[in-house]
Order: structure tokens, then C-alpha cells, then sequence
């Protein structure tokens, strides 16, 4: 019979277009338009693992961003920079965490309260020692039966704050640092240290110019007045001082922190010199507590020094 077609040419033809219909499944596959297909003929099996292999990788992709996307799950993650984002943690993990740095640096001042209850008599004679060198003498009047054990207390709960902030920036410092990039915490240590450093360094000047700033005071009242200080007032006073002077030292930090955000440039800086100067001194006579001659300028000078030195840095950051 030479009209019947061969029987090979019809299953070559069959599996041909078998194969077709494996490829364009697959391809359409990849391309997200249609599910895994199970291939139908042999030549495809390949194909249709292939499929099945993507399909499988893509649901396991959402998989884990379904996972990303609850907080109660603790999974490590990079970011685009390469920084690790930490364990991720729920609300309740943060309090408790908190809770616990909170209760650490507790202990540490309620210890550092107990060393300074302890050395009451030598902090106090050198917190009153200006006062001995004006007056002559080396007592402060109390006027109250209770001034006596209050004033031991405030010095008790001061020299425990003094004692104990290592820790307490410490605890600070690992609660916060769990959510900072790498890039965050190359200028967070910096930032912190600094801060430090002048905060203590603007402590210890108002400690040294406190005498000439009490000795005006005491003076200004003309002869007819004598002195006699309590102890809340007097130290109240000098606590003020020391708070001041050292929040004003922090003055540079905040000037180069918003020439890194980009809020200010150093070009802009040095435009505003003269205001500057002006803006300062303002600043200054109203931080004082003590509104004195030598404590304004002990502070305009420092603060427009840092002033210059916030420019210099910015010019060197780029900024």
C-alpha cells in the first residue's frame, strides 16, 4: 500500500510538537504567566524539571519573605550595604531588654550613691572650697533640722550619677546599637566620646571659674552685706554651673551632626560668622546662672572656638 504515510513520519511528528508545547510551557513559566506543568512526552522531562526547580525557588523566596515580614521571628539579615540588620525582635523583646539595661544602671547608681554617702565630708569640702576661700569660712548655714540629712542625700544621689555613668552609657550604648548599620556605628562612637570629653572638660571649667564668678557676686552687694549660704542654694548653684558649662561644650558636636545630615554645609558656616559671634554671646549670658562678667566670657570664648573648629572639620568631611 504506497498511499498509507509511513508510520515513523507520524510519531516523529507527534513528539515534535510534544516538545513545542513542553517549551512554550516552561518559558511561559519562567515569565510568571503560569504554574508548574508536568511535560507529556519524553523529550521534555528535562524541561519540566527545570520549571518545577524555578517554581519551587520562587515559592520559597516568598516563603522567606513572609518570614521577613514577622516581627516574632528571629532571622539575620543584610541589607544592600552589606551591614547586618541584627536579630529582629517584637515589642515585648525591646521592653524587656530595656527593662533590663534600666535595672542595671539603677544598681550601678544606687552603689555609686552608696560610695559618695560614704565620702559626704571630703565632697563637700571641695565643692565648698571657693566659698572658704572668700569668706573665710569653712561652714554652710542651714536654717531647716532637716537641710542637714537632705543635703547629704543630694550629694549622695549626685556623686552615685557621676559614679556610674560609664555604665549607664554603657547599658545606653548596647541598647541602641543592635539597630544601627555599620556605617552608623563608625560615627556613633566618635559622636559619643566626644561628647563625653567636652562634657566633662566644660564641668571641670565651671568648677575652676566659679570662684571669680562667687567672689563678684559676693562684692557686688557692697560691704554692708555678709555671706552666709545654705547648703541647697550653694549647691544648687555650682550644680547649675557644672550643667551648663558642660551642655555648652556640646556645642560642636551638634554643629558637625548637622553637617553630616546635610542640614548645614561649612560654606554656610562661614557666611554666618558674625552672626555667629552675636548669637553666642546671647546664648551664653542666658545659659549663666550666675549672670556674671567672667562666666559669660568663659564661655563665649570656648563656643566660638568650637565654632571654627565645627567649620574645620566640616571642610575636611567634604561637607
Amino acid at each position: 500500500r504506497h498511499d498509507d504515510p509511513p508510520p515513523q513520519l507520524g510519531e516523529v511528528f507527534d513528539e515534535r510538537h510534544a516538545l513545542a508545547q513542553v517549551v512554550a510551557v516552561g518559558v511561559l513559566f519562567e515569565d510568571g504567566g503560569l504554574g508548574a506543568a508536568q511535560p507529556r512526552a519524553a523529550g521534555g522531562r528535562r524541561a519540566g524539571r527545570r520549571a518545577r526547580g524555578a517554581g519551587s525557588r520562587r515559592r520559597g523566596d516568598a516563603a522567606g519573605g513572609a518570614r521577613l515580614s514577622r516581627p516574632e521571628t528571629a532571622i539575620f539579615k543584610e541589607d544592600a550595604d552589606g551591614d547586618d540588620l541584627g536579630e529582629r525582635m517584637s515589642l515585648v523583646e525591646h521592653l524587656t531588654e530595656l527593662r533590663r539595661r534600666v535595672i542595671v544602671s539603677v544598681i550601678a547608681i544606687s552603689l555609686g550613691a552608696v560610695v559618695a554617702f560614704v565620702l559626704y565630708d571630703r565632697i563637700l569640702g571641695f565643692l565648698i572650697r571657693p566659698y572658704e576661700d572668700i569668706t573665710g569660712r569653712s561652714t554652710l548655714l542651714i536654717t531647716d533640722p532637716l537641710e542637714g540629712f537632705t543635703t547629704r542625700l543630694k550629694i549622695a544621689a549626685f556623686g552615685g550619677l557621676v559614679l556610674a555613668s560609664p555604665v549607664v552609657l554603657w547599658e545606653a550604648w548596647r541598647f541602641i546599637t543592635p539597630g544601627l548599620h555599620k556605617r552608623e556605628k563608625r560615627y556613633a562612637i566618635p559622636f559619643i566620646l566626644s561628647s563625653i570629653v567636652l562634657f566633662l572638660a566644660g564641668a571641670a571649667l565651671a568648677t575652676f571659674t566659679f570662684e571669680n564668678a562667687l567672689r563678684f557676686l559676693v562684692a557686688v552687694g557692697g560691704e554692708n552685706l555678709e555671706a552666709f549660704f545654705t547648703p541647697a542654694r550653694y549647691l544648687n548653684l555650682i550644680v547649675l554651673m557644672m550643667v551648663a558649662f558642660g551642655v555648652a561644650f556640646l556645642f560642636p558636636v551638634v554643629l558637625v551632626f548637622l553637617q553630616l545630615a546635610r542640614v548645614l554645609t561649612s560654606r554656610r558656616l562661614r557666611s554666618w560668622r558674625r552672626p555667629a559671634i552675636l548669637v553666642i554671646v546671647i546664648a551664653a549670658a542666658v545659659i549663666t546662672p550666675t549672670q556674671d562678667p567672667y562666666s559669660l566670657f568663659a564661655m563665649v570664648l570656648p563656643m566660638y572656638l568650637f565654632y571654627e573648629g565645627a567649620i574645620l572639620i566640616g571642610r575636611l568631611l567634604k561637607r
